[in-house]
C-alpha cells in the first residue's frame, strides 16, 4: 500500500483541492483505486479550519492534529500513522492525482536486494504562470531550463521514497531546505524523475512574492550548506544545487533570446542574497516566509 503524508499548516484554503485530486478515479480505473492508497493528513499548529475541511473528505483521509506548527514535526508523525511503502510526502498547496501517485511510487515498489536501485522519486512539475507578473514569468523561464531543476526532485512539493529510501531522510535534522535536502541525500542514480507523473506548483504571482520566496530559498541554503560542513568526513565537496555563472552562460548560448530573462533572474538572486544576509548572520533559520498569493490561485 502507497502511504501519503500531507503536512498543513494553516491550509483550510487549498487543501481541499489536493484531497479531492486524490481521491478522485479516472474513469478506467480498477476496482478499489482508492483503497490502494493511504492518506495522512497532520495538523500542525493550525488555528484555521485545515482538519475540518481535511476531515469533510471522509473515511479515506486519516487527520492527525499536533499543537507545534512544525512540518518536520509533522512528517515524523504522519510517518508513524502511515500505513505502508512507498512513501509518499506531499505539500498541501500543491497539487496531484491518484493515479499520478501511483505513478511516482513505481519505480520504489522492487527497492531491495535484487531490485531497483531507485530510492527517491518525483513527478514533472507544473507551473501555471498565465496570471503572473511578466517579471515572474521571466525567472521562471530561466529556473525551470536549469539543469539541477531539471534533474533534482526539489521545488515539486512531492518526493516519494522506498522503505530503504525513508531510513535516509529519517536521518536528516529539521532544515527549512527540506526537500533540498531531500533530493542531495540520494545520489543521481538513486533518484528519478516520472515526467509522465505531473504535479501543479503554483508560483508566486508578483515581483514581491518572488523575491521573499527567494530570500527564504537562500536562509535555507545557507543553514543547509553549514549543516553539510558541520558533517563532512571528508575533503570532498558535498552535493549542491547552487546555480553557477557558467549554468547561466550555458543556457543563453543554446537560447540567445533568453537574456532578458536572464537579466531578470540575476537581479531575483541579487535581492535573494541580501535580503537574506541579515537571517543568515543572525542563524535565523525559523522564520518562514510564506507565498500566500500562490495559495489564492
Amino acid at each position: 500500500m502507497t502511504s501519503i503524508v500531507i503536512p498543513a499548516h494553516n491550509e483550510a484554503q487549498v487543501i481541499g483541492r489536493l484531497l479531492d485530486s486524490l481521491l478522485s478515479q479516472p474513469s478506467q480505473a480498477p476496482q478499489g483505486f482508492t483503497d490502494e492508497i493511504d492518506i495522512v493528513v497532520v495538523c500542525n499548529g493550525c488555528t484555521d479550519d485545515t482538519a475540518q475541511v481535511a476531515g469533510a473528505r471522509g473515511a479515506g483521509v486519516r487527520v492527525v492534529e499536533i499543537p507545534t506548527p512544525s512540518k518536520h514535526t509533522a512528517l515524523r508523525v504522519g510517518d508513524q500513522h502511515a500505513r505502508g511503502f512507498p512513501r509518499v510526502y506531499v505539500d498541501a498547496d500543491v497539487v496531484i492525482s491518484g493515479a499520478d501517485v501511483r505513478a511516482v511510487a513505481r519505480p520504489l515498489a522492487a527497492d531491495g536486494d535484487g531490485g531497483t536501485s531507485v530510492l527517491a522519486s518525483a513527478p514533472g512539475r507544473e507551473l501555471p504562470l498565465a496570471g503572473c507578473a511578466w517579471s515572474v514569468r521571466a525567472y521562471y523561464r530561466v529556473w525551470q531550463r536549469l539543469p539541477t531543476v531539471r534533474q533534482g526532485l526539489f521545488g515539486r512539493g512531492v518526493i516519494a521514497v522506498s522503505e530503504a529510501g525513508h531510513a535516509r531522510l529519517a536521518a536528516l535534522p529539521p532544515l527549512m531546505a527540506d526537500d533540498l535536502a531531500a533530493s542531495l541525500a540520494f545520489a543521481p542514480e538513486e533518484r528519478t524523475v516520472v515526467e509522465t507523473a505531473r504535479v501543479v506548483v503554483h508560483p508566486p504571482r508578483t515581483w514581491g512574492d518572488l523575491i521573499r520566496r527567494r530570500i527564504r530559498a537562500a536562509t535555507s541554503t545557507a543553514q543547509l550548506e553549514q549543516h553539510q560542513r558541520r558533517e563532512a568526513a571528508t575533503e570532498a565537496p558535498a552535493p549542491s544545487a547552487r546555480t553557477g555563472r557558467a549554468d547561466l552562460l550555458a543556457l543563453l548560448r543554446a537560447d540567445p533570446t533568453l537574456l532578458p530573462a536572464l537579466l531578470v533572474f540575476a537581479a531575483a538572486a541579487v535581492a535573494a542574497r541580501r535580503g537574506s544576509r541579515r537571517a543568515i548572520e543572525a542563524g535565523d533559520f525559523g522564520t518562514w516566509l510564506r507565498d500566500e498569493s500562490s495559495r489564492g490561485a
